[in-house]
């Protein structure tokens, strides 16, 4: 008769002890042992909590909330039978359906729940848009066409001296960085993983005259981020908290990951983690112009012009990009993260929708979200 091995507690910790210090060691370390991002991420990295509204606006909810038909256009040869099936089946694990101000669907999966924290990933950029755009009508910016330099003179050696506020909302910065995971030793990971992020942020340099090309790069957006923090003397998740998360009405609190105890550098490109349904006033937030009642949270004159299509720049998947957002040519709009992660918006019916996922899987979401919203 075999005889299993016996392993004793101190080998483990010893274990344990090597796989800490292997993660606190460099990205790449990090990178190796937890590779790719998913949905766990909002409990891998340091947070800044961001406090709830103290005066929380609950959804209107419909008296019975409906299950939206299941049309085969959504998705060629698919085999699901029902909607929630077929959310199921494309590995979600929240969404919401907003109409007129009131949710009219909501649906968790796999566990997850109304409470439940998610990564939103690159969403993420469009608060910090957002962001922009209130320091802008505070004069703590005076506009998108200063130069970065302005604030961070740092850079004014990397050739940045060009490189507007604006060339960063458009992702037409003309910096190098490759948006990829595919290898350890590209910018990305070190940006996602590393523990320095303002050290390798004030390492980038330019390549191309800014304003030329578009090229998604999330060290754009946390380029905004600093210069966001030195405008207002505040962090990033400090200033989000004040004039976006607490004003919206939010039900939960929500955080924003940052790259190290050490560091404490906001990781602006992709990580605040909250509740779907939060995520959803987002959505509700733009759709009404700014407002939330009579108050203004986001102005107005923001809200179009981060919505305007005003060059070539497209997406991976065809869709015009805007200020940190990508629209439709007939004038809906998404926040868009990895994973599927997807705040939808379509203000010919005032309707929000937010997917939240595993995985994306093979799904074009914003084709999705254009076929189901024909059939309500």
């Amino acid at each position: 008769m075999a005889v299993k091995p016996q392993i004793s507690g101190n080998f483990l910790l010893i274990i344990a002890f090597i796989i800490g210090l292997f993660l606190s060691s460099c990205h790449v370390a990090r990178y190796v042992y937890w590779n790719f991002a998913d949905i766990n991420d909002t409990e891998k990295f340091p947070v800044r909590v961001i406090k709830k509204s103290t005066n929380s606006t609950p959804f209107q909810r419909s008296y019975k909330l409906s299950e939206p038909k299941f049309n085969a256009s959504f998705q060629e040869s698919d085999t699901s039978s029902t909607f929630t099936e077929f959310l199921s089946n494309h590995k979600t694990v929240a969404f919401l359906i907003l109409r007129n101000d009131s949710l009219v669907y909501e649906h968790y999966f796999q566990g997850f729940s109304r409470a439940s924290v998610l990564p939103s990933f690159s969403i993420a950029k469009s608060f910090v848009s957002a962001l922009v755009g209130i320091a802008i009508a505070e004069g703590k910016i005076g506009s998108i066409d200063q130069p970065v330099t302005d604030f961070i003179p740092e850079m004014r050696d990397t050739g940045f001296r060009k490189v507007t506020i604006r060339n960063l909302l458009e992702m037409r910065s003309g910096i190098k960085f490759k948006e990829s995971y595919g290898s350890p030793f590209a910018e990305m990971p070190k940006f996602y993983y590393g523990l320095n992020l303002k050290k390798y942020t004030l390492s980038l340099k330019t390549v191309t005259e800014p304003g030329l090309e578009y090229s998604y790069q999330s060290a754009n957006t946390q380029i905004l981020a600093m210069i966001l923090e030195r405008a207002t003397g505040k962090s990033l998740a400090e200033y989000m908290e004040e004039k976006i998360w607490m004003p919206m009405g939010t039900a939960y609190p929500a955080s924003w990951s940052f790259d190290s105890n050490k560091n404490r550098e906001t990781k602006a490109f992709c990580c605040i983690n909250g509740t779907a349904e939060d995520f959803a006033r987002f959505g509700q937030l733009f759709l009404n112009k700014g407002l939330v009642g009579n108050d203004t949270v986001v102005p107005v004159n923001w809200v179009n012009e981060s919505l305007t299509i005003r060059n070539d720049s497209h997406d991976s998947q065809g869709y015009p990009y805007t200020f940190h957002w990508r629209v439709t040519e007939d004038g809906d709009y998404f926040a868009k993260g990895v994973l599927g992660q997807y705040i939808y918006v379509c203000p010919a019916k005032r309707i929000v929708i937010v997917r939240f996922g595993k995985k994306s899987t093979d799904l074009v979401w914003a084709r999705f979200f254009k076929n189901l919203i024909a059939t309500l």
